[in-house]
């Protein structure tokens, strides 16, 4: 059976590939931007991520296939809405994993070693994990933070524990948020998530607050002590866009009742999309401009 290139796409998620800049990072605040070389290993780093990232997410379709279907968003999907069969899907996942690792092994056996541990961490959360309360959002955010830890190991470069804890405190949030929406706007909760009867909004709302103060002061931190910045504190002036982003964030969250898919906040949400921009510049500029 032949499938055209959206039903594909849609297959492997491809707006969910957004995450996966954050293996962009190391390189960036490494001084390495610039560096042709560095800069095609963490691209191609990114897309071998991605196949990887895609491949685990077929894999939790297919586990899921049933209550996807009753989902009202997610009986969309091309499994769930029959417009791939199960065969088909298990098929391009495994081609998916495949050449993720093999690619990555030839890139950097560390990251092939991370890759693999990404996915199997990704398996077991979907067959137990994701049932485990408050061990299902630190498994999301070990997936953040092993895509950020991988461009790092890709450059050989000292991964910085200000990269670790930034990213495992925004992960932290965005999956908090998630969780809070999804109790929030879906009818019948439970049934369509069997953890989210481990939480409650208030529960979410006191885990969402303390992990948003601690984000901000971890990232003001960074910004006063990284050797990034040892030449100046011109990288504190970045901690605005960081707040307004969250802020933002938090906006969407208890006024626009989104937060359930961050990927699309980011693709579509037009004041969050200037404002990483503007983080971007700055903090490009700063590092790489300013002595």
């Amino acid at each position: 059976m032949k499938y055209n290139s959206k039903i594909i796409f849609d297959l492997l998620r491809i707006k969910q590939w957004t995450k996966n800049f954050l293996i962009f990072a190391a390189l960036v605040f490494t001084n390495n931007l610039f560096y042709p070389l560095y800069l095609f290993k963490v691209i191609l780093g990114f897309f071998l991520f991605c196949f990887a990232s895609s491949s685990i997410y077929i894999l939790n379709d297919i586990h899921d296939l049933k209550e996807d279907k009753l989902h009202p968003e997610k009986k969309q999907r091309p499994l769930a809405s029959g417009l791939i069969d199960t065969n088909s899907s298990l098929l391009f996942s495994i081609i998916l994993l495949l050449s993720s690792l093999i690619g990555a092994f030839f890139l950097n056996i560390n990251f092939m070693f991370i890759l693999f541990f990404y996915v199997l961490l990704n398996i077991f959360y979907t067959l137990w994990l994701k049932h485990a309360v408050i061990l299902d959002v630190f498994v999301i955010a070990t997936g953040f933070v092993l895509r950020a830890i991988s461009g790092a190991v890709i450059l050989n470069v000292i991964i910085s524990p200000w990269l670790i804890i930034c990213t495992l405190l925004l992960a932290l949030f965005l999956a908090l948020a998630k969780r809070r929406y999804e109790l929030n706007t879906l009818q019948e909760a439970t049934k369509h998530r069997k953890i989210l009867e481990e939480y409650s909004i208030p529960l979410l709302d006191e885990m969402i607050s303390v992990v948003t103060a601690s984000t901000v002061i971890a990232y003001s931190l960074y910004t006063f002590t990284s050797k990034t910045a040892e030449q100046s504190h011109y990288l504190m002036l970045t901690i605005p866009f960081v707040l307004y982003g969250i802020f933002r964030y938090l906006y969407l969250i208890h006024k626009k009742n989104l937060g359930g898919s961050p990927e699309l906040i980011l693709l579509k949400d037009t004041a969050m999309i200037i404002n990483i921009l503007l983080y971007l510049i700055t903090t490009i500029v700063i590092i790489y401009f300013i002595k």
